[in-house]
């Protein structure tokens, strides 16, 4: 019986191996090779987004630093800009008061020349009527005085000194 048992052990073993073997060999032509191919075609696919992914974050790279090339830029102009902006309008600036000092200047000489005419031609009234004043003056008292004879003459001797002396 044990020898019996024996041949029925091997020969269970074989059939087992012979199964085992069998088995392999249809895995490997019927799931092993679609599994593999399934396998190799994500892990190929997975590289691939690894990859794509990659120059992806390479060409981001890039358009950042494009971004702060063109922001730095950009800033340049911008303070350029500001700069040219705030000397143009202190040009004007400067440009508005020397023509407001010009045109308060040419105002002034006006003024000063229309205060000077106004002046000459109240002291030439003034010294018209005061001539004629003087006259009216003289009128009066040389008629008063010129009814005395002595008088007369001591006023011409007065007036000759007087146009001596001049």
């Amino acid at each position: 019986m044990e020898k019996l048992l024996s041949e029925f052990s091997l020969g269970l073993f074989f059939w087992q191996l012979l199964l085992f073997v069998a088995l392999l060999l249809l895995l490997k032509k019927f799931a092993w090779k679609p599994i593999l191919d399934a396998v190799n075609e994500r892990e190929t696919s997975i590289k691939d987004s690894l990859s794509a992914a990659q120059k992806a974050r390479d060409e981001m790279q890039v358009v950042q630093a494009d971004n702060k090339r063109i922001l730095k830029e950009a800033r340049a102009e911008r303070d350029a800009l500001l700069s040219e902006a705030k000397k143009a309008s202190i040009q004007m600036i400067n440009q508005a008061k020397a023509d407001a000092k010009v045109d308060a200047d040419k105002i002034t000489a006006q003024a000063q020349e229309m205060i000077q005419n106004e002046k000459k031609a109240a002291i030439n009234d003034l010294k018209n009527q005061v001539a004629q004043l003087s006259v009216d003056i003289a009128e009066k008292v040389l008629q008063t005085e010129l009814k005395d004879k002595e008088a007369q003459e001591k006023l011409v001797e007065e007036l000759v000194k007087e146009i001596a002396v001049k």
